[in-house]
């Protein structure tokens, strides 16, 4: 199945070949879990702080059980500092 991955800040340096600008289309065999589609990345999970599929925020204690669908969009942003 095709899901569109978004990575956003230094999360964009572990985007695939092919990647424009910020997102890239990544082809992962059905029923592939959240956790599992950032493992493929081979991010830190640590850094991997807010995720959202088509929108809605997923808690880190549902990531595993959350499945991504064909057409879906993953979208990952890391810790921010700021002040």
């Amino acid at each position: 199945m095709k899901v569109r991955v978004k990575l956003y800040a230094m999360l964009a340096d572990y985007l695939p070949a092919g990647a424009v600008k910020n997102e890239v289309d990544v082809e992962l065999p059905e029923g592939t879990a959240v956790s599992e589609a950032l493992a493929s990345l081979q991010m830190p999970i640590e850094q991997c702080h807010l995720v959202l599929v088509n929108g809605v925020f997923i808690a880190p204690s549902e990531r595993s059980a959350r499945r991504l669908a064909e057409g879906d969009a993953l979208a990952v942003w890391p810790p921010v500092a700021g002040g």
